[in-house]
């Protein structure tokens, strides 16, 4: 399709192309070459040359019409001055017409539209004049309105040829637009279903493998001096290790799946809230949780998103807190629903006040979870220990409020 748009740049064209295009205008030019020649040695009387200088003019658009691709205008008035040259001489060939039309239709197929009007209409009114001038005048000679109608006839073809030739290559550069278009967005939901499955896999192992390692730790301190506290820790952590294997399974075969048929559980909302807590407090958090409001008729997203943001609090809670104690409230109004989880926390250094800027991406999964159903997150050292707030829109008409992290 590319040969067909001569303004490509020709590196970009195969070797069979070039050829092929090559050998187009060899036969293009011998053919206007022959109908010139045709017309020189027609048995005309106005046509028929009657020395050398008249044949050469009569000749000579042959010679000049290979360069009209190169120079168009150019090959253009010298058709003109030839026609000239002959009429002086008292001949009026329609060769030399026929060669003005084609250099005609090579400035209109190469050239705009309004400048190609101007160039054809200079071009008629031209070769009229020369012809009235030869026919002495003569309006009603017929060779008048043939070579204006030639003329014009090329130009129109020419200016046909260009308007297609810009038409396909505006077809061809949408396509390729749309295609870059279809690409770019391709590639955005690649990444933003990257993003999920990050997000997914933490929610799914985090606190358990928390719970995992606060309780191989209690196992591997009391296993001489207190064997049945080790005992216990060792059934917490083969309890939690059950339960994240059993989740990563519904999160590979929820991926593995085909089409948009997965066997996957329903994301848990505030429903297991009571299972969450109890898992916590078998890892040794004791978590007091205050309900304002009704929660049973909250909207499927807002209902997980706040499950999902306890669930990251008690997470820090449990890796970062100290006193083994957290505070967990869900405040539901008409308009939003707003959840804290607050906890004691060990003292930091001055330059480390946030418990999750060791390189955990928990925080930074859960605001986009949160910014994804238009609500704020805020985290960060208060008053007494470390806070997670979030206020989750119980409808999304509103406008879109970025939501931020603050340390």
């Amino acid at each position: 399709m590319r040969a067909a748009f001569p303004d490509l740049e020709r590196s970009r064209l195969p070797a069979e192309t070039h050829r092929w295009r090559r050998a187009h205008a060899v036969v293009g030019d011998v053919a206007a070459a022959l109908i010139i020649v045709a017309f020189a040695f027609a048995p005309f009387a106005s046509t028929t040359p009657r020395g050398v200088v008249d044949l050469a003019i009569l000749l000579a658009p042959a010679v000049l019409l290979p360069f009209r691709r190169r120079w168009p205008i150019p090959v253009l008035a010298a058709c003109i001055l030839l026609y000239a040259a002959a009429v002086v001489n008292g001949l009026v060939p329609p060769g030399i017409v026929v060669g003005a039309a084609i250099a005609m239709f090579g400035v209109a197929n190469r050239m705009g539209r309004r400048r190609s009007i101007i160039v054809t209409a200079s071009a008629i009114g031209a070769v009229v004049g020369l012809t009235l001038l030869a026919a002495l005048g003569d309006v009603g000679d017929p060779r008048v309105v043939q070579f204006a109608i030639t003329i014009a006839f090329f130009a129109a073809a020419g200016d046909a040829t260009r308007s297609r030739r810009e038409y396909i290559a505006a077809m061809v550069e949408r396509a390729e637009r749309a295609e870059r278009t279809r690409e770019a967005e391709a590639q955005r939901r690649v990444s933003e279903e990257r993003l999920r499955i990050a997000r997914d896999l933490h929610d799914v192992v985090a606190h358990q493998i928390s719970v995992i390692s606060l309780n191989a730790g209690v196992a591997s301190s009391s296993l001489t001096s207190r064997p049945e506290r080790a005992e216990e820790a060792l059934g917490t952590i083969r309890v939690a290790a059950r339960t994240v294997l059993g989740e990563i399974g519904d999160l590979l075969a929820m991926l593995r799946a085909d089409g948009d048929e997965t066997n996957a559980a329903p994301q848990q909302g505030l429903d297991a809230l009571d299972a969450l807590v109890a898992e916590f407090a078998a890892a040794g958090l004791d978590v007091r949780v205050r309900i304002e409001g009704d929660v049973d008729g909250l909207p499927a997203t807002a209902d997980v998103v706040a499950y999902r943001v306890i669930q990251e609090g008690l997470t820090n809670a449990l890796k970062h807190g100290a006193e083994h104690r957290a505070h967990v409230l869900v405040a539901v109004s008409a308009r939003a629903v707003e959840v804290v989880v607050a906890n004691p926390v060990r003292v930091l250094a001055p330059d480390r006040s946030d418990p999750d800027e060791t390189g955990g991406y928990g925080l930074l999964g859960l605001r986009e979870r949160v910014t994804a159903v238009r609500g704020t997150l805020e985290a960060g050292p208060s008053a007494g220990g470390f806070r997670l707030s979030a206020s989750i829109p119980l409808s999304t008409e509103t406008e879109p409020r970025p939501a931020e992290v603050h340390s």
